[in-house]
């Protein structure tokens, strides 16, 4: 049970999944581009290194020797996982589920092509030239991301031909790693968006979180509350299709699956093999188990026997103004914790910079999911980030 685990991306989502594993007796490698990042400070060791860099990735497994490696993050040298696979360290969830999903385009056909899961209209652009010809074929409005990248980044929607220019820039901007190629999908009048965080384990069944609503600006997550509520076709429908591109992809972990969800049914939008940023709001105690700690699990093979929904929940972020190399103070956590079933958690990132996300509210409770939803942005406007 003594495994050592190398988690490459350390932010506030790694901090938690770190905390989780160390509940289970595991030794951490927490692995950032930046010294301080959040979860080396819960870790017992941690590296600094630009990921993207294969040679310096291929030093650090040699140097800890992992009997596990955790990808956090998009903009790893994920083609180098398969190698390590051949030397018999375990990938989370697997190589190909690391390479597929850190690449919009690599999940985007299987799910489509080799699949058949229902998606947006959708082509690739490698220049501004075929991003015209793309939205061409998708129509206005619609959609351009970068292929890796996130947290949104890069993410925009164009609403005229004037938009085009501006969509291809900022998705070259906001692009992770060396590859420089966009998606454009068709816009989907979708009623509401979910995230269907579903967890494959080694020895056992899949299994389904209750969905999570999420509402987004400039492509990063706001609020999410869960459960959302949902007619019991399209919940179906969604979970039929996450266990299918799951079961593809192949290993054990929790995924975060999203889908727009309209009056015909559930459309595939993205795929994360990892805990997801809206899935946050399972740390208010949603369910018998977190994102972290179900993740924990099925990486670990330690059985998960069900997921039990406990009561509903919301979160909220709270985002830095402006950029400082100074570790940020919070004012205000006192206020916002005056309220009951209230929590607070900061991540411990060390700088700041406009709308970074540095803390999360939790509220939770018999209440709706919307009032709850109301109750943790009011507490996420009381603290500030100086």
């Amino acid at each position: 049970m003594n495994k050592k685990i190398l988690l490459l991306g350390s932010g506030e989502l790694g901090k938690e999944f770190v905390i989780a594993c160390q509940r289970y007796g595991q030794h951490v490698i927490a692995v950032d581009s930046y010294a301080g990042a959040p979860a080396m400070q819960v870790a017992d060791d941690c590296e600094v290194i630009n990921m993207l860099d294969g040679d310096a990735l291929d030093r650090i497994v040699a140097k800890h020797q992992p009997d596990l490696i955790v990808p956090e993050i998009e903009a790893i040298r994920t083609e180098r996982f398969y190698s390590y696979e051949e030397q018999g360290i375990q990938v989370v969830p697997s190589a190909k589920a690391a390479n597929f999903t850190m690449n919009r385009k690599a999940i985007r056909d299987l799910a489509a092509k080799d699949l058949g899961v229902r998606t947006a209209t959708y082509r690739y652009a490698t220049s501004y030239k075929e991003l015209v010809a793309g939205v061409d074929v998708c129509g206005i409005p619609c959609v351009v991301k970068p292929l890796m990248s996130s947290s949104g980044k890069g993410q925009s929607v164009i609403k005229s031909t004037e938009d085009i220019q501006k969509a291809w820039d900022y998705a070259m901007e906001g692009s992770r790693g060396d590859l420089k190629e966009v998606i454009v999908e068709g816009f989907i009048d979708f009623d509401y968006e979910i995230t269907l965080l579903t967890v494959t384990q080694k020895n056992g069944p899949t299994l389904f979180c209750p969905p999570i609503g999420h509402r987004q600006e400039r492509g990063d997550y706001q609020e999410s509350w869960q459960p959302m509520p949902m007619q019991a076709e399209h919940l179906a429908e969604a979970q039929e299709m996450a266990a299918k591109v799951t079961a593809a992809l192949g290993g054990a972990g929790i995924w975060g699956v999203e889908f727009f969800i309209t009056k015909e049914g559930a459309y595939f939008s993205e795929l994360s093999p990892r805990p997801h940023d809206t899935g946050m709001v399972t740390l208010a105690g949603t369910q018998n188990l977190s994102e972290f700690e179900l993740h924990a699990r099925a990486v670990l093979g330690l059985p998960i026997p069900r997921i039990e929904a406990k009561h509903n929940g919301a979160s909220a972020v709270v985002l830095a103004t402006e950029t400082s190399d100074k570790t940020p103070e919070f004012v205000g956590v006192e206020a916002a914790l005056l309220e009951e079933n209230t929590e607070v958690r900061i991540f411990g990132k060390p700088t700041t910079r406009p709308y970074r996300r540095m803390a999360v509210t939790l509220a939770f409770g018999e209440e709706s999911v919307q009032e709850l939803v109301e109750k943790a942005k009011k507490n996420a406007a009381k603290i500030q980030v100086k």
